[in-house]
């Protein structure tokens, strides 16, 4: 499922995420090109209406978030349930690990992610 609406500042924001990824997400993306010899296509930073969402196979509808501290303070926590609501809302299945998961077991996580997908 590809939006069909993706608004020009949503375009920017997930140009500038894909510049400036942490080291969490730049590990996981190493990681996840991987699959591709499996035949999944995995987007990073990749804009969802009005979200952007760290990673996403549009083709299993499946998103994947990594939550750096950021993520526990309230108005982030808010946010991060209104997103989740609109993705679900949108057919998405969302995964999320904390950016301790990815970088103590990267290898767990990319793990997870392919039991998810029916890789494993």
């Amino acid at each position: 499922m590809s939006p069909t609406h993706i608004d020009a500042s949503t375009r920017e924001l997930a140009r500038k995420l894909r510049r400036d990824q942490t080291k969490g997400e730049k590990a996981l993306w190493r990681a996840l090109r991987e699959l591709k010899a499996d035949g999944i296509h995995i987007r990073r930073q990749a804009p969802i209406g009005p979200y952007v969402a760290d990673f996403v196979v549009f083709s299993r509808n499946l998103v994947i978030e990594i939550d750096g501290d950021i993520h526990a303070l309230p108005d982030q926590e808010q946010h991060d349930e209104r997103r989740t609501a609109w993705l679900s809302a949108e057919g998405f299945q969302i995964l999320r690990y904390s950016s301790l998961q990815v970088h103590e077991n990267l290898e767990g996580v990319v793990l997870d992610i392919r039991r998810r997908l029916d890789l494993d």
